[in-house]
């Protein structure tokens, strides 16, 4: 049998718990330690889940000879430094969408790895969804001819409560990337890096954007039309037109096992790719394989490719002159 890779947790927030739930389907996999920045946390995610060992600090998590990679799964504005803390520990790193608050850090954070030639990967799980992998195969083959628009988007009404992440902009919050990430990093997959970039953003009384419309343009006129939004409820979901068809990827986008392709002159058809556990643990599986392979990277989500999706995340909020506080009078 081949012997398990070693995960160490850092961070014990919601998705964390649901990381190690994902883990927990795979045979190959053993979760060995978590971190937090206090032992009441750190003891409590431990006790819940059976991990043996628990860290008061994520320094002593990094520097735990029983890991040999972390999953980061801290709020977003910290990623860098979590991300840096590990590698400089000689851990591989899967850290948690989005990879970054901006793509100066990304770039920092990948140049680290690429330095330390350690493994690091953005967990964006969608990317390993078989209905993706599928619907990249049935696009290869023209199954709706020439793709010419992607239609995605989300929208939530999160809690209201003033202490949440999602309305503080010195944790990076708004829709943008908490949200908003699913939809560019799913263009980027089915059509690749746009030519121009259009959007519109409502940054709300907090200083965090609320509501926003992003166009990705393509040079052979392919569009890609994503909206995003806290003020109303419209499911996850995004749908391809072709010049003979389109195909609705149904909810939820960013764990999809369902989809209705309808062509030209043809009844519509379901097709169904279920997946066992809770998603998480595809991307996972695809750490673990990388790292058996000796890898320092995934084919799927490269890490040029999470760069320039920050890229463009950047370019949008650009338009909008919108800033994070960890950035001001800053070049990152």
């Amino acid at each position: 049998m081949t012997d398990p890779i070693r995960w160490g947790i850092l961070g014990t927030g919601n998705i964390a718990k649901a990381f190690v739930e994902g883990l927990a389907v795979l045979p190959d996999a053993q979760v060995t330690a978590v971190g937090s920045r206090t032992a009441r946390s750190a003891n409590q995610f431990a006790d819940e889940h059976g991990i043996a060992r628990r860290h008061p600090s994520y320094e002593d998590l990094a520097a735990d000879a029983s890991v040999d990679v972390v999953y980061v799964a801290t709020p977003h504005v910290f990623h860098l430094e979590n991300m840096q803390l590990c590698l400089k520990a000689g851990k591989a790193v899967l850290c948690e969408k989005p990879f970054t608050i901006n793509a100066a850090q990304a770039a920092a954070a990948i140049q680290f790895a690429r330095e330390q030639h350690l493994f690091l990967m953005e967990a964006m799980w969608t990317r390993f969804m078989p209905l993706i992998v599928k619907l990249r195969e049935m696009l290869g083959e023209g199954i709706i001819g020439e793709p010419q628009m992607l239609v995605a988007g989300l929208a939530t009404i999160p809690s209201s409560d003033p202490a949440s992440y999602f309305f503080k902009p010195e944790l990076g919050g708004g829709i943008l990337l908490d949200g908003g990430v699913y939809p560019i990093s799913l263009s980027y997959r089915l059509f690749g890096p746009p030519s121009r970039i259009a959007s519109m953003g409502k940054i709300g009384p907090s200083g965090v954007d609320e509501q926003d419309a992003v166009v990705l343009g393509y040079e052979d006129g392919r569009l890609a039309v994503l909206y995003f939004s806290f003020r109303t409820r419209i499911a996850p979901s995004f749908a391809l037109y072709g010049s003979r068809g389109r195909i609705q990827v149904h909810p939820p986008l960013f764990k999809p096992t369902t989809m209705t392709l309808s062509r030209d002159g043809e009844p519509d058809k379901v097709m169904e790719f279920p997946f066992g556990g809770n998603g998480l643990n595809l991307e996972a599986t695809e750490v673990m394989r990388c790292l058996r392979e000796g890898k320092t990277e995934s084919e799927v989500i490269p890490l040029d490719e999470t760069l320039a999706i920050m890229k463009t995340a950047d370019a949008v909020r650009a338009q909008w002159g919108l800033r994070y506080p960890v950035e001001q009078g800053r070049e990152q």
